[in-house]
């Protein structure tokens, strides 16, 4: 038997009736032979992680704008985060770990720049809107590989357009990387927020430390053991108690650091930065990268700037925001 083969057979046995197995995946828009080795769901999960929008996730921010240190987390590092967990979760339930890691690892390489600041600021400017969970959509299922897409399978695409809000028909496997990633970031933003002295330990109330536990890894541990342990016939979800105390801390994050003025306070100079550079682009689609052009073509120049600007890191926005707007320092030689 082939490699893939013996994997598919091996599923039968790993794989409980509320997951899904690859050998009965809904397929690729485009069909393509199967890998002799690897099953579709692990060749999606190779696929994400070998492209170009998944590497630049190493330079856009999760929560705080370009700090100082070198171990506050990126949007790479919480994707990765997210992914350990959800594969926890799910192969404790017996679902397709696979699956949960391809959906995990591609949920949010629509992410613009500078967060989720750069996220409201495209929703602004842009005539259609901006979200980023349809946008990590579009980057898989046109933009990368210079138009072609990843061509994932269907049940890896739509566990990324669902992550944020989840769908009724959803496979178990997206709802898993759907509660992972709110589990995961409520977390380690907390973790960054006490690393950059915007909270202390003590400012963390008395029932988050009493309920999950005074550490990162604690927290971390009372959540997602409490959601294996309260998961069953298929449904997945936290205890009563324990749903109440994520939901109590998912407000106090949000009155704390989310909307805290020294975490936010050069957010404000984002959407002028996002806006002059649309304009721009939407004004002059020649100074667009080549591979766009196709899209120029087929939904306009501001829907390629949009693009265009949502797939930059951090670093770079900033420097192509100096190249069109910042004038260079001459001499008279």
């Amino acid at each position: 038997m082939l490699p893939r083969e013996t994997r598919e057979l091996a599923e039968r046995t790993l794989i409980g009736e509320y997951g899904v197995r690859a050998e009965n995946s809904l397929g690729r828009a485009v069909f393509e032979e199967p890998c002799p080795i690897r099953t579709c769901f692990q060749r999606d999960v190779d696929r994400i992680t070998h492209c170009k929008s998944f590497r630049r996730l190493k330079h856009k921010t999760q929560v705080f704008l370009q700090p100082e240190g070198d171990h506050y987390r990126t949007r790479l590092t919480h994707t990765l985060e997210v992914s350990r967990l959800a594969r926890t979760v799910s192969r404790a339930l017996n679902l397709n770990e696979d699956l949960t890691e391809a959906i995990a690892l591609g949920h949010d390489l629509g992410h613009t720049p500078f967060g989720h600041a750069g996220e409201r600021a495209l929703n602004r400017i842009h005539a259609e809107g901006f979200r980023h969970y349809e946008q990590s959509l579009r980057v898989v299922d046109i933009l990368e590989r210079d138009g072609r897409g990843l061509n994932l399978c269907q049940e890896t695409r739509m566990g990324i357009l669902h992550h944020t809000y989840g769908s009724p028909d959803d496979t178990r496997e997206a709802t898993v990387v759907r509660l992972c990633d709110r589990i995961a970031y409520i977390n380690h933003d907390l973790d960054d927020a006490i690393r950059a002295g915007i909270l202390t330990e003590e400012d963390v109330p008395e029932e988050i430390r009493r309920g999950c536990g005074t550490r990162n890894s604690a927290r971390i541990n009372s959540f997602i053991t409490d959601l294996i342990r309260s998961s069953h016939d298929g449904v997945l979800q936290m205890s009563d108690e324990m749903q109440a105390l994520f939901d109590f801390f998912h407000r106090f994050m949000y009155a704390e650091i989310y909307t805290n003025p020294v975490a936010k306070g050069e957010e404000s100079k984002v959407d002028g930065i996002l806006s002059a550079m649309y304009d721009y682009y939407s004004s002059h689609p020649d100074a667009l990268p080549g591979d766009l052009m196709p899209i120029v073509e087929a939904e306009g120049a501001g829907r390629a700037a949009c693009d265009y600007i949502s797939g930059m890191t951090d670093s770079y926005a900033m420097e192509k925001y100096s190249d069109l707007f910042i004038p260079f320092a001459w001499t008279v030689k």
